[in-house]
């Protein structure tokens, strides 16, 4: 099973699935966590920002998630460039695939920012930021939608996403 988290910079795709991952994985061991982040830094940094290198990180992490899975392992994703063809690609190639969309406006998204990326955008000391110069393409048929404008806090969503994902819930033993 693959659970593909997407959103905004600064939706709350680590977030959401580091919660997930807390609820799910002392009932279920072969729960993964693969983080868009991470992965990057795993590979050394090596790809820029840019939309086709964007491609390649999302790829990156597909082809592990496929891996793993094949595996037997559940795998929760968390990654924010969600291009339709490579959307297309997991429904066709992800078992159990279910896909989470993170709703944040763009308004409510550059409130946060934790990581200052819409303001270096802004003050023009950073540029290929996903929704800013480099266009946001919203999933077209998502499994579930959170409206994140205004979370709920990270379990809370967490156990609705749980609750969601066919047969997830039971085998990760979460009581209502």
């Amino acid at each position: 099973m693959v659970i593909w988290v997407t959103g905004l910079s600064a939706a709350g795709k680590t977030t959401l699935c580091q919660a997930i991952r807390d609820i799910a994985k002392p009932s279920l061991p072969e729960l993964v966590l693969i983080d868009g982040d991470v992965i990057r830094a795993t590979f050394g940094h090596d790809l820029t920002h840019t939309e086709s290198d964007r491609v390649i990180q999302v790829r990156r992490v597909q082809g592990l998630a496929k891996a793993l899975s094949e595996q037997g392992l559940y795998v929760i994703v968390a990654v924010l460039y969600a291009h339709p063809d490579l959307l297309a690609w997991n429904r066709v190639n992800l078992p159990n695939y279910f896909e989470v969309y993170l709703k944040v406006s763009l308004e409510a998204a550059m409130a946060r920012d934790p990581r200052s990326l819409y303001r270096r955008a802004l003050d023009g000391n950073m540029n290929n930021v996903v929704g800013m110069d480099i266009p946001w393409r919203a999933p077209m048929n998502p499994d579930l939608v959170l409206d994140v404008d205004s979370p709920e806090a990270p379990n809370v969503l967490a156990r609705r996403v749980i609750a969601a994902v066919p047969g997830f819930a039971e085998r990760a033993r979460l009581t209502p």
